[in-house]
């Protein structure tokens, strides 16, 4: 009798491990880390997965701060990856630098992977990230050694497209004002900040509306709800320094070429989202050196979530 409630209560501890797909909840994330910088500036992190795995570095979108999303650390720690995020200028506790180009991330992901200790790593860049990605594998040929980019924007102007073709009624205006500049960009920013400040999971499809798209509205339900939530909170808890110089970063020079970009590199995009629009994506599989595309007509900016796996297991490859 004592073994079979000893079987019981592990049973049950099995279980409640196990979400409603049936798949095992694998992964403890660590509280946020800082490292100080050469220049004395403080970058926030997370890592999470095994310890000795090779290096994954998740670069979160607009407005984000580093984040743990379990749909990405959770299929990376069962291809042996270790998650590493971190909080952009601007964001959560990192130190802002106005006027920083996508370009200078090279020197933040420098200085968090020598904090992790990983020499190496490969990169996903979701929407907002996707440029920062691109600026690892082009500036950092020596230890990047693949990027994905999930979703993400275009350098402006993107010869040949209509770079705010498809976007949602929220982003043209947003991008608008930012070519506009920070007088009337950050009022715009200040108002949004607001809402997002306080957002919850059960709030956030109505704080997204304008730029969602009926399959992103079916993605973002649940603990992804809860989890993006939580990542505006944060991304916005010390103000709108971090937005602010994304957005102003994305529509000047990027920093560098895109010709510089050595690695491989595999574009993932959705033909229903309204956040970046699908033209984004075509143009830079276009236009990205060694990129491959994966294309999809029925996917959108959040529902792609689904294809993680699937991504992490080519970036590998």
């Amino acid at each position: 009798m004592q073994c079979h409630r000893r079987d019981r209560r592990r049973n049950r501890r099995r279980n409640r491990r196990r979400d409603l797909l049936g798949r095992p909840r694998m992964i403890r994330v660590a509280n946020f880390s800082t490292v100080t910088a050469a220049d004395g500036a403080v970058l926030e992190y997370l890592v999470s997965g095994p310890p000795d795995g090779r290096t994954l570095l998740f670069q979160p979108g607009t407005p984000n701060s580093g984040a743990a999303f379990r749909a990405i650390v959770e299929p990376a720690a069962e291809l042996g990856l270790r998650t590493v995020s971190y909080s952009r200028p601007g964001y959560g506790q990192s130190t802002a630098r106005p006027g920083r180009s996508v370009a200078d991330a090279a020197v933040d992901i420098e200085t968090v992977l020598d904090a992790v200790g990983a020499q190496e790593f490969v990169t996903l860049g979701w929407s907002g990230g996707g440029p920062h990605a691109l600026a690892a594998g082009a500036l950092l040929p020596e230890r990047c050694r693949a990027v994905a980019v999930l979703a993400g924007v275009a350098p402006y102007p993107a010869t040949g497209i209509d770079w705010f073709a498809g976007m949602g009624e929220g982003n043209i205006e947003e991008f608008g004002a930012a070519l506009a500049g920070p007088g009337e960009l950050d009022p715009l920013l200040e108002s949004l900040a607001a809402d997002l400040a306080t957002v919850t999971g059960e709030g956030i499809i109505e704080a997204l509306a304008s730029v969602l798209s009926p399959v992103d509205r079916a993605a973002l339900t649940g603990e992804f709800a809860e989890e993006m939530a939580a990542a505006l909170r944060r991304a916005v808890s010390a103000g709108i320094a971090g937005w602010r110089d994304d957005d102003l970063a994305f529509v000047k020079d990027w920093g560098f070429d895109l010709d510089q970009v050595s690695v491989p590199v595999d574009i993932w995009q959705g033909r229903q989202d309204r956040m970046v629009p699908f033209e984004h994506g075509q143009w830079l599989a276009a236009n990205v050196p060694k990129a491959q595309a994966h294309l999809f007509a029925t996917e959108g900016h959040l529902s792609m979530l689904s294809q993680f796996p699937a991504l992490l297991a080519e970036l590998l490859r």
